[in-house]
């Protein structure tokens, strides 16, 4: 069973009806199920059984500490691309030692921060990058661990948004000059070249494109052994996606993924790291929203929920699909044809178009199904709209793990300049 399922009617967060959370807590909210978590930790960990392999979850795909910490606690480390994750990160109980540090654009102080941390490793993603690394080290009196991560040229097969492994992409080094840019790691002081390390991008559900990338990253491990470089660890990424719409996306397949995994690990003779995030979080989250009203146009019929895009900008950044779910199942009722929109003054804030849907009531609810990743983590103010609260479900146990940020909260965030302030005459 999965942990949102309908229960006389009414849809469920394990134990726990979605329609008392609304009314405890108000919509829009973000339901999470520390359940799945656990249950898509435990079917990653087994399918790796036998493979010396160190998880980092990567906290960019919702980095709340209630969902960190649920992790941690069943042993994995962290995929962190600032220093505000590492903060995170470290916040929610992750050891230094099993975090990862990526991302293009690190500055000098977070490289600084991350040192000082004991982080596992940077990875490493263009020569300036190693050199500044250096900078920082040697000023620290430190020796920064580094994995290069290499632009392998792999099509991913997904969105061109989420893509990181062609030629064109900013992410890593061209996998033509890993070995020259190997050569200057090596000679630089305060820096220990221990890994390679490959990301293609998210939302992967092909793992023909993983193989490929894995064979050139192996490839490269010889080519650097061969000139006297012996690494600690082979950096594999993330990158599996999920099902959001079982009628067009596949799913991915958990056992090929772990087996492309096991023959590069066994290849190169590497330990490995990996970095799921959509993977492990997507499914275990809803976002919870009320019907405000249902419009006819002339062309179209539209469903206005009180979430919006400031929630949820997936369907409008990547025309990502999410199933819309009445939480209220009401017997015979007649259906249509909608787009579920938000009441932002945008064309764009669009959450669903066209989708086959219960003919709705102003106060129903609706639940967006596959939020837990990209969801409340890519959440913005705009038009003025408080954060929404993130509330997490065990079993039958509920509690509040970001409360709603209120209006006045919101305000006062900003500062008035003294010519603005009436206060101060």
């Amino acid at each position: 069973m999965t942990a949102f399922h309908y229960r006389d009617g009414v849809l469920h967060a394990d134990d726990v009806p979605l329609d008392r959370i609304a009314a405890a807590h108000g919509t829009p909210c973000w339901v999470y199920s520390a359940s799945a978590l656990e249950r898509r930790w435990q079917e990653f960990a087994a399918a790796f059984a036998g493979v010396d392999a160190l998880v980092c979850y990567a906290l960019k795909a919702n980095s709340n500490q209630a969902v960190i910490r649920t992790l941690a606690r069943l042993g994995a480390g962290a995929d962190i691309v600032s220093a505000g994750e590492l903060a995170r990160a470290r916040a929610a109980g992750v050891p230094a030692h099993r975090i990862v540090f990526a991302g293009v654009g690190k500055t000098e102080d977070e490289m600084a921060a991350a040192l000082d941390a004991g982080v596992l490793q940077f990875n490493v993603e263009s020569e300036p990058e190693l050199r500044s690394l250096s900078r920082v080290a040697v000023a620290k009196g430190k020796v920064a661990p580094v994995a290069l991560r290499v632009n392998p040229d792999v099509d991913a097969q997904t969105h061109a948004k989420i893509t990181t492994g062609k030629s064109e992409n900013k992410f890593g080094i061209e996998i033509e000059r890993a070995r020259d840019v190997a050569r200057i790691a090596r000679g630089l002081p305060g820096i220990s070249l221990d890994a390679v390390a490959v990301h293609i991008g998210s939302q992967l559900t092909a793992v023909d494109p993983f193989r490929a990338a894995f064979a050139r990253l192996v490839e490269l491990v010889g080519t650097l052994a061969a000139d006297g470089i012996r690494l600690k660890r082979l950096d594999l990424g993330g990158g599996l996606g999920v099902a959001y719409n079982p009628q067009l996306n596949q799913q991915p397949d958990l056992a090929a993924y772990a087996d492309a995994v096991r023959a590069a690990a066994k290849a190169a003779g590497l330990p490995v790291v990996l970095e799921p995030g959509r993977w492990m979080v997507a499914d275990a989250g809803v976002l919870l929203a009320r019907v405000i009203r249902v419009k006819d146009g002339l062309a179209k019929r539209f469903v206005i929920v009180d979430a919006a895009m400031n929630e949820l900008i997936r369907p409008t950044l990547y025309e990502a699909f999410h199933a819309v779910l009445p939480v209220v199942k009401h017997g015979h009722v007649p259906h249509g044809t909608f787009d579920v929109v938000g009441p932002i003054c945008e064309s764009g804030d669009v959450l669903a178009l066209g989708r086959e849907l219960p003919v709705m009531a102003e106060g129903e609810l609706v639940a967006l199904r596959h939020a837990g990743a990209y969801g409340a983590v890519m959440s913005s103010t705009y038009n003025a709209r408080p954060l929404a609260p993130e509330i997490m479900v065990r079993g039958a146990d509920v509690a509040v793990v970001r409360p709603r940020q209120t209006v006045e909260e919101l305000i006062a965030l900003d500062r008035l300049p003294s010519w603005l302030d009436d206060s101060a005459r």
